[in-house]
C-alpha cells in the first residue's frame, strides 16, 4: 500500500470531533454570537426588573404623580376601543373576542410611554423590598403605592366624566359603553377579588417577559392583556374608567364603585402581583443563588 493510500484510510477513519472540541474552532466573533442568541437566565431578567424598581423608588413624588394622572388619562383609551369594536361588531358570540383587542390599547400607551400604571409600576418595588429588607425601603414603597394608584383613579375619573357629560362620542358608542360599564358590577366582592388576582399575575407576568422581549414588546403587551380583555379579568386602572363611567352615567351609585368594584379588585390585583413577583420570581433566583452558595 502506498503512502499516500495508507493517508487515506486513516483520513476515512479518523473520528468526528465532539461537539466541545468543534466549539474550541469557533472564533471570538462567532463565539460572542452565539451568546447573544442565549436566552438570558431567571438571574438576569431579574436584575434587569430590580433595578428598574429600584430607581423607580427614588423619583420625586410629584414627578410620580403627573407621571400616573397621564397613565390614568391614557387607560381611558382601552374602555373607548372597546366601545368602538363593539359598536361596529355585529351581536355575535365572537363580539367579545373582537371587542377585546381594544382593551390593549391604553395598555400600549401607557407602557410604552413609560408612564407610571398601578401594578405595572408599583408591584416591582416588592423586589427591592425582599432584597435590603429596611422598612425606609417599605414606607418608600408604600408611599409609591398610594401616589400612583390616587393619581392613576383621579385620571380615569376626569376621562370617565368627559366620556359621560362631553358627548365625545355618538349615541351607538354611548351605548356599548354602558354595556361595558355594566359588566365591571355583575360579579359578587368574591368572585371579583379572585378573578382581579388573575389580572394582577398575568401584568406581572408582562412585565416579567418586557425587559428581553426587544421587537416582541408590543406584541407581548397585545397578547397579554387581550387575554386580561376578554378574560374579563378585572384591572384596577382599565376597569376604573368603565366603572366611573356608570358611576357618572348614572346606573351605578359610587358606594357600588368602591364597594363591588375598587375594593375587591384592589386585593386581588395587589395579591396576584405580588404571587407572581415576589414568591416565583424572586424565589427562583434567590433559592438558585443559595444552591450555588452552598
Amino acid at each position: 500500500m502506498t503512502e499516500q493510500s495508507r493517508a487515506d484510510v486513516e483520513h476515512d477513519h479518523k473520528p468526528t470531533p465532539e461537539p466541545d472540541e468543534r466549539d474550541h474552532d469557533l472564533d471570538s466573533r462567532q463565539r460572542r454570537d452565539a451568546r447573544r442568541r442565549e436566552a438570558p437566565s431567571a438571574a438576569v431578567v431579574y436584575e434587569a426588573i430590580r433595578a428598574e424598581a429600584e430607581s423607580e423608588l427614588t423619583r420625586p413624588l410629584p414627578g410620580l404623580a403627573w407621571s400616573a394622572l397621564g397613565a390614568g388619562l391614557s387607560m381611558g383609551f382601552s374602555f373607548v376601543a372597546q366601545a368602538l369594536l363593539m359598536a361596529y361588531t355585529p351581536d355575535s358570540a365572537w363580539q367579545s373576542i373582537i371587542s377585546s383587542f381594544g382593551y390593549s390599547m391604553g395598555f400600549l400607551f401607557v407602557i410604552l410611554g413609560r408612564q407610571q400604571l398601578f401594578t405595572e409600576n408599583t408591584l416591582t418595588p416588592i423586589l427591592e423590598v425582599l432584597r435590603v429588607r429596611r422598612m425606609d425601603t417599605v414606607n418608600r414603597t408604600l408611599n409609591l403605592w398610594a401616589v400612583v394608584l390616587v393619581a392613576n383613579i383621579v385620571g380615569t375619573a376626569i376621562f370617565a366624566a368627559v366620556l359621560a357629560y362631553g358627548h365625545v362620542l355618538s349615541a351607538d358608542i354611548n351605548g356599548a359603553l354602558a354595556r361595558i360599564a355594566g359588566t365591571e358590577y355583575e360579579a359578587s366582592f368574591v368572585t371579583t377579588m379572585i378573578r382581579a388576582v388573575f389580572a394582577g399575575w398575568l401584568v406581572a407576568l408582562m412585565l416579567w417577559l418586557m425587559p428581553f422581549a426587544e421587537t416582541a414588546r408590543v406584541g407581548v403587551i397585545i397578547i397579554v392583556t387581550f387575554l386580561i380583555g376578554l378574560a374579563h379579568f378585572p384591572h384596577i386602572i382599565a376597569g376604573s374608567v368603565a366603572a366611573l363611567y356608570g358611576v357618572f352615567h348614572g346606573s351605578h351609585s359610587v358606594f357600588e364603585y368602591l364597594l363591588h368594584f375598587f375594593l375587591p379588585t384592589l386585593i386581588g390585583n395587589i395579591v396576584g402581583g405580588i404571587l407572581m413577583v415576589a414568591v416565583i420570581n424572586y424565589a427562583q433566583v434567590a433559592y438558585s443563588d443559595s444552591s450555588r452558595e452552598s
